[in-house]
């Protein structure tokens, strides 16, 4: 039992997140993959560089690394909102 004076005990998690990155041309792809202890969600994120603008492969991969990280934070809103509509029902777990 904790009082007001007595922290909760912490509790940790880790979820691990790999991104990979590959060029075709003009083209830079990114697929990211989000493992946690309940799911494995992947995310995916393009980007293509206009042929007038200098070869510059760190914005290419951070334009479609972006995008991939930002489809997996929807992903994520979306289970986070199915969990929380399962558990008010009675149905989580």
């Amino acid at each position: 039992m904790t009082s007001p004076t007595t922290p909760a005990p912490l509790s940790a998690k880790r979820w691990n997140l790999s991104l990979d990155l590959f060029e075709e041309g003009d083209e830079t792809k990114a697929h990211a993959v989000l493992e946690t202890q309940e799911r494995t969600l992947e995310g995916r994120g393009s980007a293509h560089r206009n042929p007038h603008d200098a070869s510059i492969p760190e914005i290419g991969d951070e334009y479609a690394a972006g995008r991939a990280l930002i489809e997996l934070g929807r992903q994520l809103l979306r289970a986070g909102e199915t969990d929380a509509a399962a558990e008010s029902d009675g149905r989580f777990g």
